[in-house]
C-alpha cells in the first residue's frame, strides 16, 4: 500500500487502538513464537543483483551478515516479474518470479552457461546490465531444454508439480512477445478470448519460446528454494508480500476474466483504489481491476487458495497488502480522472479466510493495516489473530490514540520505523518543519544528530514482537536511498546498496542490540 506521511499527517489514519489476540492463538505465524528483529531489503537492492542476479553468493552473503546481527527475519517484497517501471507490485504473474534475479554464477558451475557469457552479464552496467543478463537466462534456459541426465529429470519433475499455473504463463509471455508487448486486451481476438483452436496453435508455433519460459522459471524457483533452506538453516525466515489486487495485463486476468470487473474488451471496468484524504486530495487509482467477489465465493475462492498455496510455499511468513481490502474496498470507474468519486463496496473478507484457515491450516500471515482503517477492518485482523503493522514514523502528530505512537503499540505486531513506501528515517527526518523536527527530539529526548539512530533503537526495543528496520535506516542513508514514492512511476525501485557502506563493525553492533532487547 502507498502512502508516505509528515509528523503531523497520521491522526485519521491511526484513529483507533484495538487490542491484538494472543500471538498463541489460532493462526499466528510461527515467526511469533518470541522476540525477533529483522531487515526490508528487496533482492534488487543487493550489490551487483542487476547484471549477476541476486539469488546467489550475494544473498548468501546478505544472510550470512544477518545471521552475525542476530536478525532472524529477511523481509523482501514481491518477487514476480515486473516492467518497465520495476514496480514489485504491478506484476504480470502472481505465481513466476522474475528471472533478472537468477544468479548467473550458479549456472556456470551447472554448465549452462558459459562463463564468459556470464562474465560481461556481470560487467555491464544500467539498461546494459539487465539486457546481457536476459540473454544470459535464454541461453541457459535453451541449455535446460537440451539437458538430459538428472538435470533434465528434476527439471521434468518441476514442470509437472507447476503445470497449474506454468502453461498459461508461458504461453502469455509467448504470445505477448510476439505481439510486441501489447496488453492481451488489444491482441487479436481470438486470443484474447482464449479460442481453443487459436491457443492451440499458439502452443505450436511458439512452442520453442514457451518452452524457454518454463525453464527460465525453474532456474528461478530453483534457486529461490536453495536460498530459503540456506537462510532457514542460519535461522533467517524469509518473510514475502503479497499485492491484495494484481495487474490488468497480467496472466491471471486473462485466464480468468470471469473473476475480474472487465469490460466486454477486457478493459478494466471498475479498478481498486483509496479516497482522497489528508495527503492525497484526489485520492490513489491503482489500475488495477476490482474482483468479482460474487464468483470468488460461487467457486470457493479456489483462485485465492491456489494464490495463498503457492505464496505459502515460497516464504515463512506473508504480508497481505492493503488488508482492508478485504473487508471493504473503494471501487472507482476506470475512466475516472480520479478516486474522487469512488465508492466503497463490502469485501467477503471473513468468508474468505475461514475458507484459507481450513482449507491452508494456520496462516503466517501479517495484515498490513496502514493508511484509515475502520473498526470492522480491525475487528476482523483480530479475530484471525492476525498480527498489525505500527510504523514510528507516522507516531508523532500527538494526536489520542494513534496506534503509531510508540506508547500505543501492541505486543502481537511488527514494528517498523519505515516501509519501503516511506522516505528513509533520515529522509523523513529533514523534511519536517522546524515545530515537527522538535517534537520528534522531546518525544525521543535526544538532540537532532542522534534521531535516527535512536529511532531504529527505539523500534528494536518496542513491544512489538518482531521488529524491521529498512536496510537504508540501519546504513543511517537519506532520500537518495528511497526505495517508493507512491503515486509516481519514475525513478522507483532502483536503489541498491554497496557493501562499503556497512562499517565493519555494524553487524555486531546490531546483535548486541538484539540481545540487549531479547530478540537473539
Amino acid at each position: 500500500m502507498s502512502g508516505g506521511r509528515s509528523a503531523g499527517a497520521a491522526s485519521a489514519a491511526a484513529a483507533g487502538n484495538a487490542s491484538h489476540a494472543s500471538p498463541t492463538a489460532p493462526g499466528a505465524a510461527h515467526a511469533f513464537d518470541r522476540r525477533r528483529a529483522g531487515v526490508l531489503l528487496h533482492p534488487t537492492s543487493l550489490p551487483g543483483a542487476a547484471g549477476a542476479g541476486a539469488l546467489g553468493d550475494v544473498a548468501r552473503h546478505f544472510v550470512d551478515w544477518l545471521a552475525v546481527g542476530g536478525f532472524t527475519v529477511w523481509q523482501v517484497l514481491p518477487l514476480g516479474p515486473v516492467g518497465s517501471d520495476r514496480s514489485p507490485y504491478y506484476s504480470r504473474s502472481n505465481h513466476a518470479g522474475n528471472v533478472r534475479l537468477v544468479d548467473l554464477s550458479r549456472l556456470v558451475a551447472q554448465g549452462l552457461l558459459p562463463s564468459a557469457v556470464a562474465a560481461a552479464a556481470a560487467g555491464a552496467s544500467g539498461a546494459a546490465a539487465e539486457g546481457a543478463h536476459d540473454a544470459a537466462i535464454d541461453s541457459a534456459s535453451r541449455a535446460l531444454t537440451l539437458a538430459t541426465g538428472d538435470v533434465r529429470r528434476q527439471y521434468d519433475a518441476w514442470v509437472g508439480s507447476a503445470n497449474g499455473w506454468l502453461d498459461d504463463y508461458a504461453l502469455f509471455t509467448a504470445i505477448q512477445s510476439r505481439e510486441q508487448g501489447r496488453p492481451w486486451w488489444e491482441w487479436p481476438a481470438p486470443l484474447r478470448t482464449r479460442d481453443a483452436a487459436a491457443l492451440a496453435a499458439a502452443r505450436r508455433e511458439l512452442a520453442d519460446t514457451i518452452e524457454r519460459v518454463r525453464a527460465g522459471q525453474y532456474l528461478f524457483h530453483s534457486q529461490w528454494s536453495e536460498l530459503r533452506a540456506y537462510a532457514n538453516a542460519k535461522g533467517v525466515l524469509l518473510f514475502g508480500d503479497i499485492p491484495i489486487y494484481v495487474a490488468p495485463d497480467s496472466v491471471e486476468v486473462w485466464s480468468n476474466p470471469s473473476l475480474f470487473s472487465l469490460r466486454a474488451d477486457g478493459r478494466a471496468h471498475q479498478v481498486a483504489g483509496v479516497p482522497p484524504d489528508y495527503f492525497s486530495a484526489d485520492g490513489q487509482l491503482w489500475g488495477k481491476p476490482g474482483y468479482r467477489w460474487a464468483e470468488h465465493e460461487r467457486t470457493g475462492f479456489a483462485w485465492w487458495m491456489e494464490r495463498l498455496r503457492a505464496q505459502l510455499s515460497l516464504y515463512d511468513l506473508l504480508r497481505v497488502d492493503h488488508f482492508r481490502g478485504l473487508q471493504a474496498y473503494w471501487s472507482v470507474d476506470a475512466a475516472a480522472p480520479n478516486a474522487r468519486n469512488g465508492e466503497w463496496i463490502d469485501a467477503p473478507g471473513r468468508a474468505l479466510l475461514e475458507h484459507a484457515r481450513a482449507t491452508l491450516g494456520a496462516l503466517p500471515v501479517v495484515a498490513e493495516d496502514l493508511g484509515v482503517i475502520t473498526p470492522d477492518v480491525e475487528q476482523l485482523r483480530d479475530d484471525f489473530a492476525l498480527p498489525g503493522m505500527r510504523v514510528l514514523q507516522f507516531g508523532f502528530d500527538g494526536s489520542l490514540g494513534n496506534q503509531h505512537a510508540l506508547h500505543e503499540w501492541v505486543p502481537h505486531s511488527i514494528g517498523y520505523t519505515g516501509t519501503h513506501d516511506n522516505d528513509t528515517t533520515a529522509g523523513w527526518y529533514a523534511s519536517l518543519n522546524a515545530d515537527e523536527r522538535r517534537k520528534v527530539e522531546s518525544y525521543l529526548d535526544v538532540p537532532p544528530e542522534r534521531v535516527v539512530p535512536t529511532m531504529v533503537r527505539t523500534t528494536m526495543r518496542s513491544v512489538a514482537r518482531v521488529a524491521i528496520v529498512p536496510m537504508q535506516d540501519l546504513l543511517g542513508l537519506g532520500t537518495e536511498a528511497r526505495m517508493n514514492m507512491p503515486g509516481t512511476t519514475q525513478g522507483n525501485w532502483s536503489w541498491a546498496f554497496d557493501w562499503r557502506q556497512v562499517p565493519a563493525d555494524l553487524g555486531d553492533r546490531c546483535r548486541a542490540m538484539n540481545e540487549l532487547y531479547g530478540r537473539v
